[in-house]
């Protein structure tokens, strides 16, 4: 059994990191209710605007269209990977990582049996490392990144506990900057969806090329099935007919309308996925918190139990050798 005052220790000890945690747990919490709020009042105009990227997604390909919206070739794929620039927020930075490492094992999966000489985006990037290029967005990814040996292009940290367009502004221009270059020719984000309070969810989105299937995917996964806009789903439809039907008279220039534009709904897009992040890290971090102050609270109970049973048996051992040596004497 302890000593009651290395016990004592203990207890003072725990009862310090009880009250550290519940101070954060606290700021995460004040932190988390600004930023959900943030991300839920962009979702209406986050939906409308993938709505209208997917609808000009199935324009004919004439030479009006941006470069934005054109398929190529897959030579060079960009993996941006959106974590946080802290630690302490639970399994939100390690379920996106494992999200990035499963999709590039179902990726060398689903062509293992090509025959050879078939083109493939996953033969493309196995033959060359060159053919993977990275974005971090947080220390935390640039740190896991960089363990991994893979080539990181650019870093984003410190943005701050509730991102602005501004902040975003510089990634996504990165982003499109090269893929019109022709840096890369296909952009996949990997981030975290804010759900509710105590769940959020690892999602891969891939943004460019703009490709309809993939934005009817991405709304299908972020419009909420339950709760506030839900009513969206119905709205949305989310089938090829509602988007086939959609018209539209651009004056005075298409092209140049449908660059800007194309440009916009992307920089919306991305911006969209960095608020609901940033939701679900400050979520994560106060359940986090709340369960190490709980298991604090649970651990100072045992110990303070084991406490007063260490004392309690000393305080006997000492009457009992008092009352040896009075017999003793008499």
């Amino acid at each position: 059994m302890e000593s009651v005052q290395h016990l004592k220790k203990r207890l003072k000890s725990i009862g310090n990191i009880q009250k550290i945690t519940k101070a954060m747990e606290l700021v995460a919490a004040t932190k988390m209710r600004k930023s959900q709020e943030i991300a839920l009042a962009s979702r209406p105009y986050a939906f409308v605007a993938l709505d209208l990227l997917a609808n000009l997604s199935l324009l004919e390909k004439d030479k009006a269209l941006p470069k934005l919206l054109r398929q190529r070739e897959i030579k060079k794929v960009l993996f941006v990977l959106v974590s946080s620039d802290k630690g302490l927020a639970g399994a939100f930075n390690s379920l996106l990582f494992k999200k990035f490492e499963k999709y590039l094992l179902e990726l060398k999966e689903q062509y293992a049996d090509e025959e050879k000489g078939m083109p493939s985006v996953a033969k493309a990037m196995e033959g060359d490392s060159n053919k993977k290029l990275f974005i971090a967005v947080g220390e935390k990814a640039f740190q896991y990144l960089s363990r991994k040996k893979n080539p990181v292009v650019k870093k984003f940290v410190q943005v701050g506990d509730f991102v602005t367009p501004e902040q975003v502004q510089p990634l996504a221009d990165v982003i499109v900057q090269g893929y019109l270059e022709h840096h890369w020719d296909r952009v996949v984000i990997f981030s975290t969806h804010f759900r509710s309070a105590l769940k959020q969810e690892a999602l891969m989105r891939r943004v460019l090329p703009v490709d309809f299937n993939h934005v009817k995917q991405t709304l299908e996964e972020i419009i909420p099935t339950t709760g506030k806009f839900s009513e969206l789903r119905e709205s949305f439809k989310l089938g090829d007919s509602h988007f086939k039907n959609q018209n539209y008279l651009i004056e005075p220039s298409a092209k140049e309308v449908l660059e800007d534009l194309a440009k916009h709904l992307l920089f919306m897009q991305i911006y969209h996925l960095v608020l609901e992040a940033n939701a679900a890290e400050h979520s994560a971090r106060r359940m986090a918190m709340k369960t190490a102050s709980d298991n604090a609270a649970d651990l100072s109970e045992t110990l303070n139990l084991q406490y007063n049973k260490s004392r309690q048996a000393a305080i006997t051992n000492q009457i009992i050798e008092i009352t040896a040596g009075a017999e003793s004497l008499s």
